[in-house]
């Protein structure tokens, strides 16, 4: 079966009961044809190493990507160390991919907030480390270390993966990494306008647009799927967004902030502890869904498995390079899948690698 290099998948989506059930969505991942695996981190069961490395044992040929880490939980030695590693035992399929994440959580633990700064200095360090410097006596956005190296013999080529929101954010990943992540629910404007802030400041910073690999992040949550599944991949999931940085996806798609300031006020929201997509009840999420606009939620595959399909290939027609069929597991993606392959382009996704952040 000819491997879907431009579609992938998120590895454990939502809140799992176990991580264990990685290993087999991953073998159904590949079995189906999709062409990577997105991780991402949550610091409960969801530990990006330990499930980028379950990934890599379970599988032969899919690409591999932390979608994403962050960068202040790790040393970044670990960090360059844990990407060669995943970079030689797979065979070249990972992509490392970093986040800016959330600087309230960050406050609480006591950790350093990452900035835009931060992470193009970040990268610039992986990339030193990964090509056999030792750098000595870095103090930079990213932090002060009196001396950073793994191994003078590396000439490591790991693609840099970069989940992006804001114009800021965008621009660094034009000018700095290989691939941009973008995030679930934008509209099409907004992913227009994302698509091009990121090939503008890749040519801007002297490099080929088309050598940065734009990923959108769709939902596909279509009607062979169970309607409470439904509900909370969808209304359970903006929900969580709007908890976490509400004010940046308002801001970002241009919706109107009354919306969210109702949204926050409504008794249960403001009582619920948790994430609403990990904790609420069908009876809650159906009283959420009151209280969140159905424009929205509209940029998402619904319907049947062909209406999904062409969700995907419009994502592209948007601008992106690839598409993450985001919210349920392979199996249940199985329909979709078989849809798209009969309206898949012939020869356009021919160039495609599996690794995620390579093009």
């Amino acid at each position: 079966m000819e491997q879907l290099n431009e579609l992938a998948f998120y590895g454990l989506a939502g809140a799992p009961d176990s991580p264990a059930a990685l290993l087999q969505e991953c073998r159904d991942g590949e079995a189906l044809g999709l062409g990577s695996v997105f991780l991402s981190e949550r610091f409960n069961v969801k530990e990006a190493v330990t499930l980028s490395g379950a990934a890599a044992g379970c599988t032969t040929s899919l690409g591999i990507t932390t979608g994403v880490t962050n960068q202040n939980t790790r040393h970044p030695v670990v960090t360059a160390s844990y990407a060669t590693t995943m970079h030689r035992i797979t065979g070249g399929r990972f992509a490392l991919g970093l986040g800016r994440g959330m600087d309230r959580m960050f406050d609480a633990y006591g950790l350093p907030r990452i900035t835009t700064a931060a992470m193009e200095d970040f990268a610039g360090l992986m990339r030193r480390l990964w090509n056999g410097e030792v750098v000595m006596g870095h103090d930079g956005p990213a932090g002060r270390w009196p001396v950073l190296a793994l191994d003078p013999d590396f000439r490591e080529d790991i693609p840099l993966l970069m989940s992006a929101f804001g114009p800021q954010s965008l621009r660094l990943a034009g000018r700095a990494f290989d691939a941009v992540l973008l995030h679930t629910f934008f509209t099409d404007e907004t992913m227009r306008r994302c698509v091009d802030t990121v090939r503008t400041a890749a040519e801007q910073a002297g490099r080929d647009p088309a050598r940065v690999r734009i990923w959108s992040c769709l939902a596909v949550v279509g009607d062979w799927v169970p309607e409470d599944v439904r509900l909370k991949k969808t209304v359970g999931r903006m929900a969580t967004y709007l908890q976490a940085y509400g004010d940046l996806m308002v801001r970002t798609n241009d919706w109107d902030p009354a919306v969210l300031e109702r949204f926050r006020a409504d008794p249960f929201v403001a009582g619920f502890r948790g994430a609403i997509d990990g904790k609420a009840t069908t009876a809650e999420l159906q009283h959420v869904a009151t209280l969140i606009p159905e424009e929205w939620l509209a940029a998402a595959g619904y319907g049947t498995p062909e209406h999904c399909a062409r969700a995907v290939l419009h994502q592209m027609d948007l601008g992106a390079d690839s598409v993450i069929l985001h919210g349920v597991s392979p199996t249940e993606l199985a329909p979709v899948v078989a849809a798209y392959r009969a309206l898949r382009p012939a020869a356009r996704f021919d160039d495609l690698p599996a690794n995620p952040g390579a093009t």
